[in-house]
């Protein structure tokens, strides 16, 4: 609908608008409308100064009736994406699909009232606190009525969830097939399969589940096997859904890192682990809780690092291959892992390896390190001594941390 044919309000909202904001479609502005509806929009292009000076995110859901319920849902601060997002805007990134409605019938000061894409906004607000004035696309809504209006605000405020593990999938795709050749190669992928977009149950390995692997793997090997005693382990747990510097920070130092032939052999034994324990466990019992257990990220992070940590320690290192080829019906003997826990642990705790914090991987590299010793896999015995002997390590280390500083 063209603007010479439009009458009433809406024509004059609309050279309202272009009056005020200067969009670069002035000269031909198009007015759509939605069929669902009947909403009338005109989608434009506008400088971040004209935005950021005529519009408020601070939109009542019903400004007639119900003008304390707000439209926008609130933001995420600490969100990966929101914090791209808000580089991405200082490096002076044009953003688009910003959704509004222009009135004047409240809140004359911002007759742009934003109702869609607010972290967007705020990205575009916070670059141009810095200077950056960009063109940015926001979609403009004009007289609508009651029921028109909350359609609008329920369906900007409605999205389908992009999975972390998807995103990271796409990041890693952008950035090279290094990551998922190895996994390929070393059987955690089958030949041109491609990383889970979401972590499920009978899903392949997800983004961040090779990168912590990879992450582990080379952590634990600068570190001497000789002096586990004095070392507080910290498997790596890659972030998801956004930009992970650490890796980052990796795969610049080691541009070749899926070349490394100590981590092939570890990948390789990995996926005889993961394969041998998922056949033992998922045909016998169906529990795919148990069968997939060592990708779980505490057992996947936790064996990684010990690998690292045994490269040059062959003997250890056989047997903490063996696991896999122990002729036992469960390979990580998860029922002892189930009921493995500590005096300071709360009622709901569900064993080594449900969770994925920093204390249950580090008894975890305790567990495939003591098994090391005599390389005759898990048992409930020594899934009580590792746990026991994790505890008192960090004791110690924290004792002798204190004594250093006196």
């Amino acid at each position: 609908m063209r603007l010479e044919l439009l009458k009433g309000s809406i024509e004059k909202d609309l050279k309202l608008f272009i009056n005020m904001f200067s969009p670069i479609e002035a000269e031909s502005p198009t007015i759509v409308v939605d069929n669902c509806t009947g909403a009338p929009f005109f989608e434009c292009h506008i400088k971040a100064k004209s935005l950021l000076d005529n519009s408020t995110l601070d939109v009542p859901l019903d400004p007639e009736s119900q003008g304390e319920y707000r439209a926008n849902r609130d933001v995420v601060e600490d969100n990966a994406a929101f914090l791209q997002m808000k580089k991405d805007a200082c490096n002076k990134r044009a953003f688009s699909n910003i959704i509004a409605e222009f009135t004047l019938s409240y809140d004359k000061k911002h007759p742009l009232k934003i109702i869609g894409g607010q972290h967007r906004y705020l990205a575009i607000k916070e670059a141009h606190e810095k200077g950056i004035d960009e063109w940015h696309g926001i979609k403009i809504y004009f007289g609508l009525n009651k029921t028109q209006r909350l359609d609008v605000q329920l369906i900007s405020n409605t999205n389908i969830a992009v999975s972390g593990d998807l995103l990271d999938r796409m990041y890693e795709t952008v950035k090279g097939p290094e990551l998922r050749t190895w996994c390929q190669m070393v059987g955690l992928l089958d030949k041109k399969q491609d990383f889970a977009d979401k972590k499920e149950r009978g899903g392949s390995i997800t983004v961040r589940g090779a990168r912590s692997f990879v992450l582990s793997f080379f952590e634990g090997k600068k570190f001497d096997s000789n002096n586990y005693d004095k070392i507080n382990p910290n498997p790596m747990l890659a972030k998801t859904g956004g930009l992970d510097e650490s890796w980052e920070e990796f795969k610049t130092a080691n541009p070749e890192f899926w070349k490394d032939k100590d981590l092939i052999e570890a990948g390789k034994e990995f996926a005889e682990l993961n394969r041998a324990q998922y056949e033992a466990i998922a045909n016998k019992t169906g529990s795919l809780e148990f069968a997939e257990k060592a990708l779980s990220y505490s057992v996947l992070t936790s064996w990684a690092y010990i690998a690292g940590l045994l490269v040059n320690n062959k003997v250890r290192l056989k047997r903490h291959y063996s696991l896999s080829k122990r002729s036992n019906t469960d390979p990580l003997n998860t029922a002892a892992l189930a009921r493995g826990r500590h005096k300071t642990d709360p009622e709901n705790y569900r064993g080594l390896g449900a969770r994925t914090d920093v204390k249950d991987r580090g008894r975890l590299c305790e567990l495939f390190f003591l098994q090391t010793e005599k390389g005759e896999g898990i048992t409930s015995a020594l899934v009580d001594a590792a746990i026991k002997k994790y505890h008192a390590k960090l004791a110690m280390l924290e004792a002798e941390e204190a004594e250093s500083k006196l």
